[in-house]
């Protein structure tokens, strides 16, 4: 045995010394053990490395069929090659021997469908291994040729260095095109962009204004044979030469395009795509085109509307929608999709000739009109462009007029829609320039308000005046249920809401954020202001929807928040300020942006600042710790926390436990000034020195500890007087629940540990605590964790305590009316 007695390790160096010293084996990819690439000169930029072999190693000897299933599924799990070309051959060796396979034999095994590549490559056992084993093993089997690749690295040293000598060399890899699927297509245009995109003619911001897109010029690449596009219905041709796109015939029947070149003779075209196999294969093709959205840029998603509706969904809201209207709706209903994009929220309706679908851009008509000849069930005359918050209905066809037109027939059409979303930059200063811009904002402003800035609202009210009687079933976010925005479009917008159901936003691709997206089924026959509605609620789980549980939906207009109840506590307090609250809005989405620092801290402009004095302590704290206890979530994202009944004033243990998570969730630092927040004397944690505030302490203790900021203590009589049934006396001491007094030890004990460390600050704050032992990262933010194991123990005590006594707050929330 060749490497008998030493560590994986250096076996992969002695291999590389051995046998691949002429090559570069320096390159870590991912989890694959062991990879060979042709070696360029010093100091040259490598942004396409060709390589040679990926391998598994082993240290001890081991089954060449085990060893490469284990490297196909640790390749397959993180699609390495998606990221760069793959190599010429996938190969495995141990202390012993060495095995290559040709890449080419395997790479079908990369693109089987409905595969789990999830599963832990090392796991033997697994139903996705015996499967791969399986393959790699037929394949070993149906060439013989394969068994001279096997070599012994003692027996057939000279046959395996003539081997990698005659096989091993650059440009000698084109068996290694990379195929194209439904998985990579996205990443390989990444790639196009920087590759291809720069070299075409065209000025792309303007294109971009006029519609379009780059995206378009890469399926024209993608689908094309000979650099000859194959699919004569899309936007974009490629023409061996030239792109060839906005064909159009004029009203005197002449036919006319527009024409764009290359700038460097098509070179950078011809590099980028001689590593890639064209076409990809044609099961992949109406996939592709379905998908042009995601080749969108996201701005123009948001304003046009190129969303795709994840498919688990789209068929969960035709059910909902027999629910409501019966189960032969389909021949019962006309059905408008005024906002269809490539049209995948029609899939599945199965009487065409009841279908309509408009969409604002005509590349996305040429996408729908080319799946209707690959079987998408609608009919071509029926798929048209209009722009539906700026075009009149006289340029709808004939057929569909008709039906509006029609009273009868209307209150049988169901507008069916997944409309834009994107916000104008009237609403908060943060929206797209010139997203409100359109005939149906100008029209119906005065009505719903600042609602009018977002592209949905103005879908919805157009057919609510436009379009009576018909059924809207659409996608959106609750905003036009809940938001304080949309309390105007709330009295305008009268429909009954018959039905409802709510999914994660990250369910739907390219959206981010943690909120819900409900599906809605409005009846506009009735006329009906929402006030509450009781939701489904689903989750994903293996590509399927599961109901969870129900969840109650209201709106909150006529309502005070708790930003009046703060604003209102927080009146004529005194200029003794011993730190500043920060808060935004009223809701969960914005829980990140409520926290508690010092006065002096540099801050950014805009939501709402409170300074904290003695007056308003206890409010505040209450204040902070409900809009704290209860983790934001996707669900509750949208939740907001109202002005309190007056229950919680006579609940001291409440109070306290409100005061004790402040006390330990701040973001004080004696670095701004006199630390007022310190609940501890120094003789509870040994400190080195005198503190240069005892306010908190004296609070806490009901007595003043006399040092230059004593006096702050003083007003407590004057709160008191003023609020009686706050119950506290000058002199007592206040108590803590069991939960509280958890909390305290946790942080006395780590208090303690901070001032037995050398140059301990004596006014730390639990921040600077924190700061002193998990320090800072490059770009200044505070780490996450610690390499002091004793300060890691005390501070992750402290914090389930904390966690525990937000639990036992957080039912009095809704008992005292914080939340409904």
């Amino acid at each position: 045995m060749k490497y008998e007695n030493i560590l994986e390790e250096e076996i992969k160096n002695k291999v590389t010394q051995d046998f691949f010293q002429k090559f570069d084996c320096t390159r870590i990819l991912g989890k694959i053990d062991f990879a060979v690439k042709v070696k360029r000169p010093q100091g040259t930029v490598d942004f396409n490395a060709e390589y040679l072999l990926w391998a598994e190693a082993k240290q001890k000897p081991t089954d060449i069929l085990v060893m490469l299933t284990q490297l196909v599924l640790t390749v397959g799990k993180a699609r390495t090659f998606d990221e760069m070309l793959p190599p010429k051959f996938l190969g495995c060796y141990d202390s012993e021997k060495i095995a290559f396979v040709p890449y080419h034999d395997v790479q079908d095994i990369f693109y089987q469908n409905d595969f789990n590549w999830n599963v832990t490559p090392s796991n033997h056992q697994t139903r996705e291994f015996r499967q791969v084993h399986a393959q790699i093993k037929k394949i070993i089997e149906c060439d013989s040729a394969l068994e001279a690749y096997i070599f012994s690295f003692s027996a057939d040293e000279k046959e395996l260095r003539r081997f990698i000598h005659e096989n091993f060399i650059a440009g000698n890899s084109a068996a290694a095109k990379n195929r194209i699927d439904k998985n990579n297509f996205i990443i390989i245009y990444s790639k196009w962009l920087q590759a291809v995109r720069p070299t075409i003619a065209v000025k792309w911001e303007k294109a971009k204004a006029r519609g379009i897109i780059d995206g378009d010029f890469y399926l024209a690449d993608l689908l094309s044979a000979e650099n000859k596009t194959l699919k004569e219905k899309l936007f974009v041709l490629l023409h061996r030469t030239y792109y060839e796109f906005d064909r159009v015939v004029d009203q005197d029947d002449i036919y006319n395009s527009k024409r764009a070149e290359f700038t460097d003779a098509q070179i950078a075209h011809s590099l980028f795509w001689a590593k890639y196999e064209r076409p990809p294969k044609e099961d992949y093709w109406d996939y592709i085109i379905e998908r042009r959205d995601l080749l969108v840029p996201q701005d123009v998603r948001e304003r046009k509307g190129s969303f795709f509706t994840p498919r688990r969904w789209v068929e969960l809201s035709q059910k909902y929608i027999a629910e409501v209207l019966g189960g032969d709706w389909q021949d019962e209903y006309y059905v408008w999709d005024c906002a269809a994009g490539t049209g995948n929220l029609l899939a599945g309706l199965t009487n065409k000739y009841n279908i309509w679908a408009s969409t604002l851009d005509k590349q996305d008509v040429d996408v729908m009109r080319d799946r209707i000849k690959n079987g998408a069930n609608l009919l071509e005359d029926h798929v048209f462009q209009f722009d539906f918050l700026n075009d009149d209905f006289s340029k709808l066809p004939a057929g569909l007029q008709n039906i509006i037109n029609d009273e009868t027939l209307r209150k049988n059409l169901i507008i069916y829609i997944n409309p834009p979303y994107a916000e104008g930059d009237n609403v908060r200063g943060l929206g797209r320039k010139n997203v409100q811009v359109s005939k149906v904002h100008d029209k119906y402003i005065s009505g719903i308000a600042k609602a009018s800035g977002e592209l949905f609202a103005q879908f919805l009210v157009r057919i609510y005046c436009e379009i009576p009687t018909a059924t809207i079933a659409n996608f959106s976010t609750l905003k036009n249920l809940q938001a304080p925005n949309y309390s105007d479009f709330r009295k305008y917008f009268r429909a009954k809401l018959e039905k409802i159901f709510l999914v994660p936003a990250a369910t739907f691709e390219n959206v981010s954020g943690q909120f819900p997206i409900g599906f809605f089924v409005w009846n506009t026959k009735k006329a009906e202001t929402f006030e509450q509605i009781s939701a489904d609620v689903y989750m994903e789980k293996n590509g399927e929807p599961v109901f969870t549980q129900i969840k109650t939906i209201k709106c909150y207009d006529n309502v005070k928040y708790i930003s009046d109840w703060l604003e209102e506590k927080s009146k004529n307090i005194s200029k003794n300020y011993i730190g500043h609250l920060a808060s935004v809005g009223n809701d969960f989405q914005n829980q990140r942006m409520v926290f508690i620092d010092d006065v002096a801290a540099k801050r950014k402009k805009g939501g709402r600042h409170t300074m904290i004095s003695l007056e308003n302590l206890i409010e505040v704290c209450a204040y902070f710790t409900v809009r704290k206890v209860i983790p934001a979530d996707w669900l509750n994202d949208r939740d907001q926390f109202l002005f309190p009944n007056k229950k919680w004033e006579n609940d001291a243990e409440f109070q306290n436990d409100c005061l004790t998570y402040t006390l330990f969730n701040n973001n004080i630092s004696s670095k701004y000034g006199v630390n007022h927040w310190i609940p501890f004397t120094e003789e509870e944690v040994n400190s080195r020195d005198k503190f240069a505030s005892h306010f908190m302490a004296s609070f806490l203790s009901g007595k003043i500890i006399k040092n230059a900021y004593a006096d702050l203590f003083w007003q407590l009589e004057v709160k008191n007087k003023s609020e009686p049934k706050m119950g506290w006396k000058k002199g007592q001491k206040r108590e803590f629940s069991a939960e509280s007094q958890a909390v305290f030890d946790a942080g006395k004990a780590l208090w303690q540990y901070y001032h037995a460390q050398p140059k301990s600050n004596v006014n730390a704050s639990l921040y600077d605590i924190r700061e002193h032992f998990q320090g800072r990262n490059e770009k200044g933010k505070m780490n996450n964790t610690s390499t002091n194991s004793a300060y890691s123990e005390l501070v992750d005590a402290l914090r389930s305590n904390v966690k525990i006594l937000a639990k036992k707050v957080e039912p009095k929330v809704y008992e005292y009316g914080f939340l409904k």
